[in-house]
């Protein structure tokens, strides 16, 4: 069914008759005849009768009349909104520590470029506490990094991290190349998140598939904090792609993991379109642009979009 279908049923409507329609329309006679049999066909009924004397409704058609117009009349709020151009409101994001170090500035930089009059409310902290946030509905969506969510969420694959161990120079060993096997990171000791992080989950995983056991002998769930440990020499760490540039910034040695399955899948998680208001309709379709201008531009290291 096409926006102009209803012009046209309305036109004809309002002046009784097609050739006075076609006219006012501005198209030919026979053609507004055939998308007006078009749209009867559509609705699987018969909504005007025509005769000697003129087009009216048939009490389908009448029925079919009131939300022609309202649909009408949404196409062009829809338009109008579209060129304002200023949608305003509010929407809460939450964010992991890492998925906030380079995701977030772009994102505010991205929504007030485009959307000023829409509030921004960032929220940064640990996966497992996003989750709990989204099923209060105190957030409207969130990036996190495992599919089981609670009632009433909607989840979008986003993107793939490739995961990287972190180590400070006299932790680092003699012969080892680009890449470290997990046997070789079972050697070092480990500062990494608590439990109810995302990224603890996808570690034990990845140990646990290969019949290891990673040796975590400190568990620091704030990231600024777990990087100056890493760099002060206490332990290595495993993070994602989004920590490079930060590691080697500090000087630290940063190796891939000889292992496919090192990485972790980030998803949008979100309340349901229903229950989101346009401003968090429109913030998650900027999260995912931007996400997605992150990785084709190469500014998020190890990253593959889904």
């Amino acid at each position: 069914m096409e926006l102009r279908q209803l012009r046209y049923f309305l036109s004809v409507l309002e002046y009784g008759s097609l050739g006075r329609a076609a006219v006012e329309l501005g198209v030919g006679a026979s053609a507004l005849s055939q998308q007006l049999s078009k749209l009867e066909s559509e609705v699987s009924t018969r909504l005007l009768t025509r005769s000697s004397t003129g087009v009216a409704p048939t009490a389908a058609g009448l029925a079919f009349e009131y939300h022609a117009r309202l649909a009408l009349r949404q196409a062009e709020h829809a338009v109008l909104a579209a060129q304002s151009g200023r949608m305003s409101g509010y929407a809460s994001v939450g964010l992991a520590p890492t998925t906030a170090s380079i995701l977030g500035l772009a994102l505010i930089d991205r929504m007030r470029e485009r959307y000023p009059d829409i509030r921004l409310h960032l929220v940064e902290m640990l996966s497992g506490y996003l989750m709990n946030q989204l099923n209060a509905r105190h957030l409207d969506l969130a990036v996190l990094f495992q599919a089981e969510t609670g009632p009433r969420l909607e989840v979008r694959a986003l993107l793939t991290e490739r995961l990287f161990v972190l180590v400070p120079a006299p932790l680092v060993k003699d012969g080892w190349g680009e890449s470290l096997t997990l046997q070789q990171i079972a050697t070092l000791p480990l500062v990494m998140p608590s439990t109810q992080h995302g990224l603890r989950t996808t570690l034990r995983s990845i140990f646990e598939r290969a019949g290891l056991e990673a040796s975590i002998v400190m568990e620091v769930d704030g990231l600024s904090l777990l990087m100056d440990c890493v760099c002060a020499g206490h332990a290595a760490t495993i993070q994602p792609g989004a920590t490079v540039a930060r590691a080697h910034q500090a000087g630290l040695r940063v190796f891939a993991i000889d292992e496919a399955q090192a990485q972790r899948r980030n998803v949008i998680v979100s309340l349901t379109d229903d229950e989101l208001s346009p401003a968090a309709l429109a913030t998650r379709i900027v999260l995912q642009e931007v996400a997605r201008d992150l990785v084709e531009q190469g500014r998020w290291p190890g990253a593959r979009l889904l």
